[in-house]
């Protein structure tokens, strides 16, 4: 928390800076802080389809670096919900029946190198726009969670996980960490107002992850006998590793698919309208 305030804190201050300096024709523009606000969806185990139906909110804030006009460096750390439920495959059956569901909120420092297709000085009119491609890394944290009788219960919290991880029936299936790496690329288009003291952008940037288990699903139903018998009831492990019996006959055969394989990685994809300040320095820019 005490990072972000200050990174507020240089953003405010920035921009009052900036505020103050009127754009000439021999600034140079050394980078930029931003902010960004949109919408996060998630593509997975869940989502076999890809579909955009059930977007949530997102954010993101950054400090980008030019080296010229054309290209930059970007640090940012950036904000999403993401979630799923079968019971919005209307049409898969099998999925339906599955009946499982998910959400997490989920975090992301990345670095990213960014390209721009056109010539970009702000405060010159004809080259204050451009199209841009952005690829980078990240490093994510995230901690799905479904809810069950009104309660949020997190799937890492279970004694013994889902798909038998823990259990000593399975001792190949350990608890999945709550870290991935991601890979964000994508691009958008920036617009420089305020004669060059500010950019406006829109971006969508899609994350390929290392990770299978956003949505706590990858692999195969497991044997009952793999979870905590609790006296005179049923362990919320197994109750959650097998939704299908709460809208139908139960489908957890053990052995049977849950989920689409490790093989097969979650994904997610944010779609963001950032504002940016932009940084500016005296000195004669070096020739591009």
């Amino acid at each position: 928390m005490n990072l972000l305030k200050h990174f507020f804190g240089v953003v405010l201050v920035s921009a009052g800076l900036i505020g103050q300096t009127k754009a000439q024709q021999g600034d140079y523009y050394t980078g930029e802080i931003g902010i960004g606000i949109g919408a996060a969806h998630y593509f997975g185990d869940l989502n076999t389809t890809t579909q955009l139906n059930r977007p949530k909110p997102a954010g993101t804030i950054f400090f980008r670096k030019n080296w010229g006009q054309y290209i930059a460096t970007r640090v940012g750390l950036s904000f999403a919900q993401i979630g799923y439920a079968d019971r919005y495959n209307v049409k898969n059956e099998v999925q339906l029946k599955r009946n499982l569901s998910f959400n997490s909120n989920l975090w992301e420092v990345s670095v990213q190198g960014d390209f721009n297709f056109f010539r970009f000085v702000p405060h010159e009119p004809g080259f204050n726009f451009t199209p841009y491609i952005t690829l980078g890394v990240g490093l994510i944290g995230f901690d799905p969670y479904t809810v069950y009788n009104n309660e949020k219960v997190y799937f890492r919290q279970l004694t013994i996980g889902t798909e038998g991880q823990n259990s000593p029936l399975y001792p190949e299936r350990k608890m999945y960490s709550n870290n991935a790496l991601s890979i964000p690329f994508g691009g958008g288009f920036k617009y420089s107002i305020g004669g060059g003291r500010l950019n406006l952008t829109l971006e969508v940037l899609h994350r390929y992850t290392s990770t299978d288990y956003l949505d706590d699903v990858s692999t195969t139903y497991v044997d009952p006998a793999a979870f905590p018998k609790p006296p005179g009831g049923i362990s919320m492990s197994q109750i959650l590793s097998d939704r299908s019996g709460e809208i139908g006959t139960p489908i957890g055969i053990p052995g049977r698919q849950r989920g689409s394989g490790s093989r097969q990685k979650d994904q997610f994809v944010t779609a963001m309208f950032m504002i940016s300040f932009n940084l500016v320095s005296y000195k004669c820019p070096s020739a591009d």
